[in-house]
């Protein structure tokens, strides 16, 4: 039988989308599932969570099309502040083309829009089980 996490161990998970629905909807099914949410709509107010939140931040998810800095740029400026935090892309573009297009490498981890609740929560959850055994 498992327990949910008590609410000081939730991981936190950095979403960010241009899209303020998307945003919002992300936001309520993390919650729902355990996490704790920060969000930002644009790369700069990302930054700023990643400066200010006093606590770790676990995950990113970053949108790749976001206006202005591309996901890939975000998650570079944002792991230089914050190292230990993981990142995880989400776009409507397939891996190859966003490798194939220098916006992440081979090894990132990218969902594919649309989503299920499911699919987002399972890859975070694997991040977070990946970075437990490091």
């Amino acid at each position: 039988m498992s327990q949910a996490p008590a609410p000081e161990t939730r991981p936190t998970v950095l979403v960010v989308d241009d899209e303020e629905d998307l945003r919002d909807i992300m936001r309520r099914m993390l919650e729902r599932r355990g996490f704790a949410t920060l969000t930002a709509g644009d790369s700069q107010q990302a930054i700023a969570a990643c400066r200010e939140h006093p606590g770790d931040i676990d995950i990113l998810v970053t949108d790749l099309g976001l206006p202005g800095v591309s996901g890939g740029e975000l998650s570079r400026s944002a792991t230089q502040l914050r190292p230990e935090m993981s990142v995880v892309y989400i776009s409507g573009l397939p891996k190859e083309i966003a490798v194939a297009d220098g916006l992440i490498g081979e090894d990132a981890l990218l969902v594919k829009k649309p989503f299920s609740s499911e699919v987002l929560v399972q890859t975070l959850r694997a991040v977070l089980d990946a970075s437990d055994d490091n």
